[in-house]
């Protein structure tokens, strides 16, 4: 019994059937290649773990969910921490003067948050020099990450502005960024057992009437600080390895801060060293004298 060939026979002639192999062979290799850059691209994003609140589904008058707020050293909280509508929140500002509330009103009706409408703020307009209002996030300690945030420098006597906290131990041992409107300069500090050494210096033109980028690229005992886009420190320092992100104002600085941002990196990713704009080595057995002021 024959077997009945159902087609066109002279696709299997022998030309015809080693033009049909070729084909396949591309085809499989064609496919190899899709799944192996589709592999590639799984384990980039799977070498992040991305984080971002916008506070937005938060509930004004209220802390998102595993933000902590500090302790001073007297007991009292490190702030009036809150989700806040920007839009709506002159109401919360007091003690201003008539100069200070035409201004903020007018920066309020104009500026939009990057992510409307709540932000997030530090509402605690009176304090001493040394009241460090720190709020952190609780969670893993985190290594090598990109932490992002906007401020708004809102209002302030003593003191202005404000920054990012990373790798805390707790609420008196981390490092911090911070921007100073009344000082007009951007600086980084290494803060043990409540105390600030100032590590770096940029001076710097900072606006009252617009919101502000920070950006701490850290991997290993290496840090970029990015202000606006500007790459103002390149540091590094072993003091601390690993801790937590947060956020931070000084004394009576009202700052709303919006879009905060961890990108959590698990593989190590060298930095730029060809952009540095300045580097500091130490540790903790090379400690500056504090900074008191």
């Amino acid at each position: 019994m024959g077997v009945r060939v159902v087609g066109n026979r002279d696709f299997f002639k022998p030309g015809r059937c080693l033009t049909a192999r070729f084909l396949l062979a591309l085809l499989v290799l064609q496919s190899c290649a899709l799944v192996s850059a589709w592999a590639n691209s799984r384990r980039v994003e799977e070498g992040k773990a991305l984080q971002i609140w916008s506070f937005d589904s938060e509930t004004a008058g209220t802390l998102p969910q595993n933000f902590v707020v500090g302790t001073l050293v007297d007991g009292r909280p490190a702030g009036d921490w809150q989700v806040i509508d920007m839009k709506k929140s002159m109401s919360l500002l007091h003690n201003l003067d008539r100069r200070e509330h035409m201004r903020i009103k007018k920066v309020l009706q104009t500026t939009a948050p990057p992510s409307p409408p709540y932000v997030f703020a530090q509402l605690k307009n009176r304090g001493f020099e040394q009241d460090y209002n720190v709020v952190m996030v609780q969670g893993p300690r985190v290594t090598d990450f990109d932490l992002n945030v906007s401020l708004l420098p809102v209002a302030g006597k003593g003191d202005m502005g404000g920054g990012l906290i990373w790798r805390a131990q707790d609420a008196q041992n981390y490092y911090i960024t911070r921007a100073n409107p009344l000082e007009q300069n951007i600086r980084f500090y290494r803060v043990v057992k409540g105390v600030r050494y100032k590590l770096a210096n940029f001076d710097h033109i900072i606006s009252v009437d617009t919101w502000h980028t920070f950006r701490v690229v850290a991997r290993d005992n290496h840090c970029q600080i990015i202000f606006d886009g500007q790459t103002v420190f390149d540091v590094r320092d072993e003091t601390y390895q690993s801790g937590q992100i947060g956020l931070w104002t000084k004394a009576d600085a009202v700052t709303y801060f919006d879009d905060l941002r961890l990108s959590v990196v698990k593989s190590h990713d060298p930095l730029d060293f060809s952009k540095h704009a300045h580097t500091v080595r130490s540790s903790l057995h090379d400690v500056p004298a504090p900074l008191r002021c």
